[in-house]
This record gives C-alpha cells, structure tokens and sequence, in this order.
C-alpha cells in the first residue's frame, strides 16, 4: 500500500523542503518507488531535486486546476533517483484560483489516488502556512511529519498545527494522523536544544522520530547544486542522518502494516 506522508510545519525556516529531498533520496537508496510533491510556490524542493523550475511549462498548479493529469506532468529527478511533481511561482495563483471550484479541499487527494500504484511513499512538501495548499495536503495525507527545531517558539508552532491536524481529521481526514516529530539542526552543544528536546519525548513518547538531523553544511549546500545530500557527499553527517530516517521510516511503516 503507498504510504502519503505531508511534511509540514507552519514556521518557516525549520527544514521542511530539505527532508523533503533528503528522506525522497535516502528512501529510493532503499529501493522505494518514491514520488516527491511540490506544494510549494517557491518551488525549492523542484529545484533541490535538480529540476529547473523556470523552464517548467506545467506543474502542480495545472493538476490542482484540473487543466493537467499528474502523470503528464511528473519529473524524474536527474540524480536523485525518485520522481518529482514539481510547483514554480504559478502556484502562489492557485489558492485564490481553487475557492470556487467543487472539492477544493481534494483535488490533490484525487490526483495522487490516481498515481498511488506507482509508488511505495509519496511525500508532499508544503509551504510554510496553514493555507488551502497545506490543507489539501492534509486531505490527501494518511500520516503527518514534523520537522522541528529545539527552540522555544517551535513550541508554541507546534501546538497550533497539531490542533490544525485535529480539526482536519475531524472534519475532512478521519483517518490522518501524525507518523512523528523530526528533530532538525540539533546541536547537541545547545542546552535549551536538550531541554526542549526532552520536553518532546516526554510530551509525544514513541511519536518522536529516533533519528535527529544534526547542523551540517553539506545539507546546506546540496540544494544549490541541485542534489540531495547524498549524491553531493554521501558521507557526510547530514547525509548518514537522512539514510537512518529512511531506515526508521520504512521499519515503521512495516510494523503498521503487520500490527
């Protein structure tokens, strides 16, 4: 069964778009059919894939508008090893655009229904707002990660869009709920960082991801290149992080499946 997993956070600047690419590329070295979704009107997680935004005639934007089927618009990424359905600035259209057209919440639910046997997980990455793109990524979702930093006003964030989840699953999702909590750019050295990364654990318990992504520079550089992590230096730590999310990931998944 093809796992649909929204990767959200309303805060910008947490590391959404890059696990994103990182756990898309980590998931496809373990020999995962792995789709990546651009909700974005940035489109950062298009051109950290390697695919050039700018020269993109049709996008996500066409599929949510009806105007595309999401088959004709998916990208292999060039070295990532997994297929993009890629968004550019026409996007940030979209929103006002879908307010009157039927099931406005579900179209990219209907989409990815269509594409579902084609691939083990897709992964939808959404912009940094609680909007009408996040929520029909939430509509579309069987599950919910969290990239997060340890900070304080993280907190409060992530009490806003639990509660955005909650209303979701009760009004348009029934069945969404949140796989987990990444902790992203830890420094170990930080001591609020630990604090507030105790308060999680003691908080969600087993909904905290394992797998911490520490503050690395190859993970910062990669997207300028076009590359995931891990075809720009597979050793790094930033890299290796990523490649234990996936593994984490897929053990997961396949414990909800025999459970």
């Amino acid at each position: 069964m093809t796992r649909i997993l929204a990767i959200t956070n309303q805060k910008g600047g947490v590391g959404k778009t890059t696990t994103a690419v990182n756990l898309a590329a980590s998931l496809a070295q373990y020999g995962q059919r792995v789709l990546l979704v651009d909700l974005d009107p940035q489109g950062n997680a298009t051109m950290g894939s390697g695919i050039d935004k700018r020269g993109l005639e049709r996008t996500v934007y066409q599929v949510l508008l009806g105007q595309a089927k999401g088959q004709e618009v998916i990208q292999p990424s060039p070295r990532g090893g997994f297929d993009v359905l890629p968004a550019n600035r026409d996007l940030a259209g979209a929103e006002v655009e879908m307010v009157g057209l039927k099931q406005r919440e579900s179209r990219l639910k209907d989409c990815l229904l269509a594409l579902a046997g084609r691939y083990d997980v897709i992964l939808i990455d959404c912009p940094p707002a609680l909007n009408l793109l996040t929520v029909n990524a939430l509509v579309a979702a069987q599950a919910v990660l969290i990239p997060m930093q340890c900070e304080y006003f993280a907190l409060e964030g992530l009490s806003d869009l639990v509660n955005t989840v909650k209303k979701v699953k009760a009004g348009l999702n029934p069945t969404i709920e949140i796989e987990g909590l990444l902790r992203v750019m830890y420094d170990p050295r930080n001591t609020l960082a630990q604090q507030v990364s105790e308060q999680l654990k003691r908080h969600f318990g087993a909904k905290v991801f394992d797998t911490v992504i520490p503050r690395n520079v190859r993970l910062a550089e990669a997207p300028s290149h076009g590359l995931a992590a891990l075809a720009y230096d597979r050793g790094s730590k930033g890299a290796q992080a990523y490649l234990r999310l996936a593994e984490e990931f897929i053990a997961r998944s396949r414990a909800k499946e025999t459970a």
